[in-house]
């Protein structure tokens, strides 16, 4: 099969991530009979040094003809002091607004080989941590009505957190769509008991699970399920919440696995369009010196194949190529352990392809 891949690495260690990925899919294409047609876009700083805006409307465009977007990471201290309409970050809200990209898929998972790098205890992580936490992207507290005014006690900020029914309902028709291929269990957080918006929450996803009846759906209370995703993470299988609850709780599952630099993440909408990424941000600081570890971009790869081109026994072989190489010790120092093998990003990247079989 053919497909058309934008790939943007943006800023800092982006690049240098990006570059690996890229060898990942052309090395599944090569096992599996696929083409991958790449088109390489500058988003985010390199965007504004380059054309002066942190994405043009060209770089929209042919997003649009493309299948899926492949993004390494936008920003840094460089553009710290241009006004906020103008930051790199923006290049990445303007393409989740185009392209309507929604629910935001995070998983957390311990590879068996990086148990050690986990803060958990043994006997927590020894039943296993694979959450997938799906949280709304493009809605409540952050989005909404906000602003300043004088109150009772004198200046006040507000900001509101609204849902509608049609918010709630896709990006829970998008979370029980993956729990059916995972263990077939949604665990729908909220706070529904001092919330007007968490009832609206809760009412709704219940209501959709009725077109679920294969998948188990529990209801928590987001104070219980942040206690519950530190002490009992095997508990969890998918995790549907809030923009602001998933923003945190999706950080505090991120920990559980040792290292950001294994973290992938996907924005996807109702189409099964998405934009796949590695959450360890732009990390200017190591940015070109080989020491990034590529495997969260390399772990978005597999999501990519999965979740944005359907492409599922592809996207097992790349997580067994990731587990191979952890398991045979090979390391970039962000979770490099007495008696591992340390290398550069290139090294890491190159025996992490190798391994990528049928």
């Amino acid at each position: 099969m053919n497909f058309k891949i934008a790939v943007i690495p943006g800023d800092g260690i982006g690049v240098d991530v990006i570059n690996q990925a890229v060898k990942a899919l052309d090395k599944i294409g090569e096992v599996y009979g696929h083409t991958f047609e790449y088109h390489h876009r500058l988003v985010g700083g390199c965007s504004i040094d380059e054309c002066g805006v942190p994405i043009t409307d060209e770089t929209v465009e042919i997003c649009r003809t493309c299948d899926a977007i492949l993004f390494g990471a936008a920003g840094g201290p460089k553009w710290d002091h241009l006004p906020a309409e103008m930051r790199p970050e923006k290049g990445l809200a303007r393409l989740r607004r185009e392209f309507n990209l929604f629910a935001n898929l995070r998983p957390s998972k311990i590879y068996e080989d990086l148990k050690e790098k986990s803060p958990l205890k043994n006997r927590v992580i020894e039943k296993g941590v694979d959450m997938m936490l799906i949280r709304d992207l493009t809605g409540g507290i952050y989005f909404n009505e906000k602003g300043t005014r004088t109150g009772k006690y004198g200046e006040e900020a507000f900001d509101v957190e609204c849902y509608s029914k049609f918010e709630v309902e896709r990006v829970a028709k998008k979370a029980f769509e993956i729990a059916m291929t995972r263990k077939k269990h949604v665990t729908s957080v909220d706070k529904f008991n001092a919330l007007y918006s968490g009832k609206l929450w809760r009412d709704t996803v219940t209501e959709v699970a009725k077109d679920y009846p294969e998948v188990t759906l529990e209801h928590m209370l987001v104070d219980k399920a942040a206690m519950d995703i530190a002490c009992m993470p095997s508990h969890f299988d998918v995790i549907l919440t809030t923009s602001i609850f998933g923003d945190i709780l999706s950080d505090e599952a991120g920990v559980t696995t040792g290292s950001i630099g294994m973290l992938p993440s996907a924005a996807m909408n109702d189409k099964g369009f998405g934009l796949f990424e590695p959450i360890h941000g732009t990390a200017p600081d190591i940015a070109g010196k080989g020491i990034a570890n590529p495997l969260a971009s390399m772990a978005a790869v597999g999501m990519l194949l999965e979740y944005g081109l359907g492409l599922t026994e592809e996207a097992r072989a790349m997580d067994r190529a990731i587990n191979k190489v952890l398991h045979d010790g090979y390391r970039t120092g962000d979770i490099f352990l007495e008696g591992n093998t340390r290398v550069t990003t290139e090294e890491m990247g190159a025996l992490t392809v190798e391994r990528i079989t049928k």
